[in-house]
């Protein structure tokens, strides 16, 4: 399947697992368990087969953790400069869905569909590593912004218990021990991430809800404006200036070129930001992403 039927594939799950929520038959809980059947074995199983059999030197690279770093703290300076104004629920939120990015149910699986599995493998790397700093970040920064009561602890705890998380661990360990896993194994966890992306974008549709009231357009185009089109720009910048080789600059193009993350909604909700702000962010981003990274890839791929 070449790069245009990729993509219109994708768009085709977004739009069908939105309208299969929209007409009722992806329901509220069927939809949760869709989610729950990609993050707690179809993305596991992706992260682990793209990563048991790389060598730690193969994925890790100063290059590359730099460039991670530099990007993810240029997109925060400017998501707080850009949108600190207004009511403090619009404005939290304006600045967490500028960097946060659907690193796990967005990014690795499009990688995977489009770039194979060695770019898989340098994407759950990114996906640990950058997830690290952007999930305590944006839980810190609605609670100190909205005066919110939050168990940061408990946050933590969570994301140390990730199964994806785990799963990217694991590989790693494997990976560097140069031990290898049944034939039988390696071959149901192939069927189970190819499965991985399907599942994911169906989930990512069916949890996008595009109506809200009085919602601040010109707020949600400076977040798809800083989210899809700015940050995958930046990284371009810097993995190149840094000289990263051709497939992690690729890479990291399009893993900070995923949409706002569908987390981030949730964590507004619970930590008073502005829902239905925080709802149309997602759903926007989400369809920019589509076409802004198929324009990316045909110039990096």
């Amino acid at each position: 399947m070449d790069l245009v039927g990729r993509f219109a594939y994708m768009l085709v799950l977004v739009v069908t697992g939105f309208g299969a929520r929209y007409y009722g038959v992806l329901t509220s809980e069927r939809n949760g368990r869709l989610g729950q059947i990609a993050f707690y074995v179809l993305l596991p199983a992706l992260v682990f087969h793209s990563t048991y059999d790389r060598q730690l030197t193969e994925l890790v690279s100063v290059e590359l953790v730099v460039g991670l770093l530099a990007v993810l703290g240029t997109l925060i300076g400017l998501s707080w400069l850009l949108n600190r104004d207004g009511d403090a629920s619009i404005w939290s939120v304006a600045v967490v869905q500028s960097y946060h990015g659907n690193l796990g149910y967005f990014g690795v699986p499009v990688v995977a569909a489009t770039l194979g599995s060695a770019a898989a493998g340098t994407a759950s790397l990114i996906l640990g590593l950058v997830a690290l700093v952007q999930i305590p970040l944006t839980v810190l920064t609605l609670i100190l912004v909205n005066d919110a009561a939050a168990d940061l602890r408990g946050e933590l705890r969570r994301i140390a218990t990730n199964p994806i998380f785990v799963a990217l661990a694991l590989g790693l360990v494997v990976a560097t021990a140069g031990q290898s896993i049944p034939p039988a194994a390696d071959t149901g966890l192939g069927w189970l991430s190819t499965l991985a992306l399907p599942v994911a974008l169906l989930a990512v549709g069916g949890s996008l809800d595009p109506i809200g009231e009085e919602i601040p357009l010109d707020r949600t185009g400076r977040v798809v404006s800083l989210k899809v089109l700015a940050m995958p720009l930046i990284a371009w910048i810097v993995f190149s200036g840094l000289g990263a080789d051709a497939l992690t600059r690729t890479v990291g193009v399009v893993m900070f070129g995923a949409p706002t993350a569908v987390s981030t909604y949730v964590y507004a909700a619970e930590l008073g930001g502005d829902e239905a702000f925080a709802s149309v962010n997602v759903f926007a981003t989400t369809v920019a992403s589509i076409l802004s990274l198929f324009v990316l890839l045909q110039f990096l791929a």
